[in-house]
């Protein structure tokens, strides 16, 4: 019953801003640590940013200073606010949810950065 569902991304010139959100549903979202990851055509996906359950923030040194997660847990939506967007930020970006049972992935929202 637990759906992940990313939407926001876009194509945007470098030095452009997007602001990601994963909604989520079938879960008590709130008590739940999340996550941000992104994956390039023929590359492995990699850890981007995580937020805990309560808003404690860490960020991959790729993105460190550029972009912010967040959460709102009235919503039940994480957010990734991408700024000073570069052509190597283009992936797509997918949330997760970790549950000692499993994770869950959604669809991925795809993200271009390009002039």
């Amino acid at each position: 019953q637990v759906q992940l569902v990313e939407s926001g991304g876009n194509l945007v010139q470098p030095g452009g801003s997007l602001r990601l959100s994963c909604a989520a549903s079938g879960t008590i979202f709130s008590i739940n640590n999340m996550g941000w990851y992104r994956q390039a055509p023929g590359k492995q996906r990699e850890w981007v940013a995580t937020i805990t359950s309560s808003g404690i923030t860490t960020y991959a040194d790729s993105v460190k200073g550029r972009f912010t997660i967040s959460r709102d847990n009235a919503k039940n939506t994480m957010y990734l606010q991408m700024n000073s967007l570069k052509p190597d930020d283009t992936a797509i970006y997918y949330c997760k949810m970790p549950t000692y049972v499993r994770a869950y992935w959604g669809q991925g929202t795809q993200v271009t950065v390009s002039s």
